[in-house]
C-alpha cells in the first residue's frame, strides 16, 4: 500500500530554494525541447529522451542528478497526462517543488539524508517501515514553508489493513452549497463556508497590496476547509459501513456563475478522503449518479408532477409528492435515493422501489 507522510522541514530551506530555481529552468528547458519537436514535425519526447539530453548537466545546475531525472519524467506524464502538446513555464509565481528519487532519500534518525546534505524535519508522526518510492519530493507552500513529502510502500498484510465491513448500516450524502451536504439519516450538514467568512479580510488586504498578509488570510481559509473534511469524512467512515455519493461535477460548475461557492466548499476533496479513508477502515464507498435525485419520491419511486424541476425550481425546498402523499425535504430526499442506487439500504430503511 502506498502512503504519503507529510513533513515540514526546519533547515537547508535556502539550499531548498535555490534548487527549486534550477528545478524550474530543467523543466522550461524540457519545454522547449518539446516546442522544437512540434515546430520540425519530429517524435514527441518522452522522459528517457529528455533524460538523454539533460545528462551531465547535475554539477552545472546545482542538483542531484536523480533529481533532474525526476524533472524529466514528470513533465512527461503530466503532458501525456493533460493530453497537451506542451505544458505552462514554471516562473517565480510557481510553487517550489523539488522531486527526487526514492532511492537516493535515507533515513537518519528524526532526519532525512539527500544528496550529502541533511534535511531536519518536525517529526510530527513516525515513518513507517518500508521502501521510499519515486513521487518523493520536498514542496513549498504560498508562506515559503517547506515540506518533505514522502511516498512508501507500506507492506499489507491482515492485521494492518482491517477487513471489509459486513453492509448494515449505510448512508446516502447529497453534496450542495445552502448546507454542504444532507445524509439520508435527515441529518444536515452546515457549509462553514470558510472563503467567504474571511472574504472581506482578504479584500482589504488585497486592495492596500498588503501580500503577506493576504497570502496568510489564504493560508488559514486552506487550513480551516482541510480540518473540517478531515473531521467529517472520520466521522462518516467510523460511524457508517458503507457510503455512497453523488457525483456532482465541481469541475463544471466551477465554470460558472457559483464558482467562488463551488470551490469553497471542495467537494472533490471530500470525496477522494472518503474514499481512501473508507478503504482503511474496512467501509465501502461509491460515487453513484444522481440525476434526477431530488425530483425521484423516495418512498414510491415515481416522479410525480408535483416535483421540483431543474433550475428554475432550485428555491423549492419542501415538496409533497402527488403520486403518494408524502411530504420530502428536497435534499434529504436526493440522499435517500443516491443511497438507494448504490445498492445497498438498511434493513431498517425499506427498499424503496425505483
Amino acid at each position: 500500500m502506498l502512503l504519503v507522510y507529510r513533513y515540514r522541514v526546519k533547515s537547508l530551506n535556502g539550499l531548498l530554494n535555490r534548487q527549486a530555481k534550477a528545478v524550474n529552468f530543467v523543466w522550461n528547458y524540457c519545454n522547449d525541447r518539446q516546442k522544437d519537436a512540434l515546430r520540425f514535425g519530429r517524435r514527441w519526447h518522452s522522459g528517457f529522451d529528455l533524460n538523454k539530453l539533460t545528462t551531465g548537466s547535475s554539477k552545472e545546475l546545482g542538483l542531484h542528478a536523480g533529481t533532474i531525472n525526476a524533472v524529466c519524467e514528470q513533465y512527461a506524464k503530466s503532458r501525456s497526462a493533460k493530453k497537451r502538446p506542451f505544458l505552462r513555464y514554471r516562473g517565480k509565481k510557481s510553487l517550489g517543488w523539488v522531486p527526487l528519487k526514492g532511492r537516493d532519500l535515507k533515513r537518519e534518525g528524526d532526519a532525512f539524508r539527500f544528496a550529502s546534505n541533511t534535511f531536519r524535519v518536525f517529526n510530527s508522526r513516525a515513518l513507517p517501515e518500508g521502501k521510499i518510492k519515486d513521487g518523493t519530493n520536498f514542496s513549498r507552500d504560498s508562506r515559503g514553508n517547506w515540506f518533505l513529502n514522502v511516498v512508501i510502500d507500506v507492506a499489507v498484510d491482515a492485521q494492518s489493513v482491517p477487513a471489509a465491513r459486513a453492509p448494515v448500516k449505510g448512508v446516502g450524502i447529497d453534496l450542495g452549497l445552502k448546507s454542504f451536504a444532507a445524509l439520508s439519516t435527515g441529518e444536515v450538514i452546515d457549509n462553514p463556508r470558510h472563503f467567504r467568512q474571511l472574504e472581506d479580510q482578504l479584500g482589504r488586504a488585497q486592495r492596500a497590496r498588503k501580500k503577506r498578509q493576504a497570502t496568510k488570510i489564504h493560508a488559514r481559509v486552506v487550513s480551516a476547509r482541510r480540518d473540517f473534511l478531515h473531521k467529517l469524512s472520520n466521522r462518516l467512515v467510523r460511524e457508517f459501513d458503507y457510503i455512497a455519493v453523488g457525483n456532482v461535477s465541481a469541475a463544471k460548475l466551477a465554470r460558472t456563475s457559483m464558482a467562488k461557492s463551488v470551490l469553497d466548499a471542495s467537494w472533490s476533496s471530500f470525496r477522494s478522503m472518503l474514499a481512501y479513508k473508507a478503504l482503511r477502515h474496512g467501509a465501502w464507498f461509491e460515487e453513484v449518479n444522481e440525476s434526477f435525485s431530488s425530483q425521484v419520491c423516495s418512498s414510491c419511486g415515481a416522479l410525480p408532477d408535483s416535483r421540483p424541476r431543474g433550475i428554475a425550481d432550485l428555491g423549492i425546498r419542501q415538496w409533497v409528492c402527488s403520486g403518494c402523499g408524502v411530504s420530502h425535504d428536497r435534499d434529504t430526499n436526493a440522499a435517500l435515493n443516491i443511497l438507494a442506487r448504490h445498492g445497498h439500504v438498511s434493513p431498517g430503511e425499506g427498499i424503496p422501489v425505483l
